[in-house]
């Protein structure tokens, strides 16, 4: 989340590649800071490895705070890529609502007292729900116990998991450059397609090669939707709404990806294994990528300003 607002903030071109770049770094992370955890937890315990890791992190916080800025205006300069004034440019990402209409009327309530009222960031909400139901929620806690369930043993179901960690890597990465090219709505169906399609044959995989196979094709798509998602709230909202708005939408990422865990593990004490539980996934991927596709990109009024012009 925070991610998206420096993004926003700081970039108007190569938006997308740098979410991109961002997500890519978290799951690099991820890839680096579990694993050597594993090891301070074997070698020193959980609590003095949990203290030596935190310790860690604190030396990242002095250069972030002194050394970076909120807003490029702080420093006397404007976006990359913005060639245009910045009080021109705002307007032109947040149009004037047409006086008298429920927007106008609106405005003065803030950005998510206008946002909620709008079936954009409804629509965006709902896929964003479905993926971390169908992410974080079934394939991140449900995939090794399903590995298990079919006699593969731990440690090997928990590489195959990493595999997909390092797919996520590129994944990501292409996923940026992708909605800086093309419409962010359509890489959005297109991810949640073949989210849908990949969790509606996993109940029949069964086999290390088959589960390996499944985890590159779904690491490439695991958080590929972010990028594409974030573009689609600045647009619809205002580049500097994006912190707000998004905030929001990623609780319902994270909201979907709780309760998928929870009913996950429901499903397979209720039938025995998780074939339920990953059909339902993929039929919600399936609705999600038609959620994306009636998303705007633009408010109302924007668009009838383009068509007046």
């Amino acid at each position: 989340m925070l991610g998206a607002t420096v993004a926003n903030r700081w970039f108007v071109e190569r938006r997308g590649l740098v979410l991109g770049i961002f997500g890519a770094a978290a799951s690099a992370g991820q890839l680096i800071a579990v694993p050597a955890l594993m090891w301070l937890v074997v070698v020193i315990g959980w609590r003095q490895g949990t203290v030596l890791l935190a310790g860690v992190v604190m030396l990242v916080l002095p250069p972030v705070l002194f050394l970076m800025r909120d807003d490029p205006s702080l420093m006397g300069l404007r976006p990359y890529g913005e060639r245009r004034p910045e009080a021109q440019s705002a307007a032109e990402e947040s149009p004037a609502p047409e006086p008298g209409t429920p927007l106008a009327d609106a405005r003065r309530g803030g950005v998510m007292y206008r946002a909620v009222r709008a079936p954009e960031f409804w629509l965006l909400s709902g896929s964003f729900f479905i993926c971390g139901a169908s992410s974080n929620g079934i394939i991140g806690v449900h995939f090794v116990p399903h590995s298990i369930d079919h006699g593969i043993p731990e440690v090997t179901a928990a590489s195959v998991l990493a595999l997909m960690g390092a797919m996520n890597f590129v994944g990501t990465l292409a996923s940026g450059w992708l909605t800086d090219c093309y419409d962010p709505r359509k890489l959005l169906a297109v991810y949640y397609s073949l989210r849908g399609l990949s969790l509606l044959l996993l109940p029949f995989v069964t086999e290390f090669a088959g589960l390996a196979i499944f985890a590159v094709f779904f690491g490439l798509d695991y958080i590929a939707t972010v990028p594409p998602t974030v573009a689609l709230v600045a647009d619809r909202f205002g580049r500097m709404n994006v912190g707000t708005v998004f905030g929001w939408v990623f609780l319902s990422h994270q909201i979907g990806a709780a309760l998928a865990s929870y009913l996950g593990g429901v499903a397979r004490d209720s039938f025995g294994d998780y074939t339920a539980a990953f059909l339902g996934a993929g039929i919600l991927a399936v609705i999600a990528a038609m959620m994306a596709l009636l998303a705007r990109r633009r408010p109302a009024s924007a668009n009838t300003a383009e068509a007046r012009s």
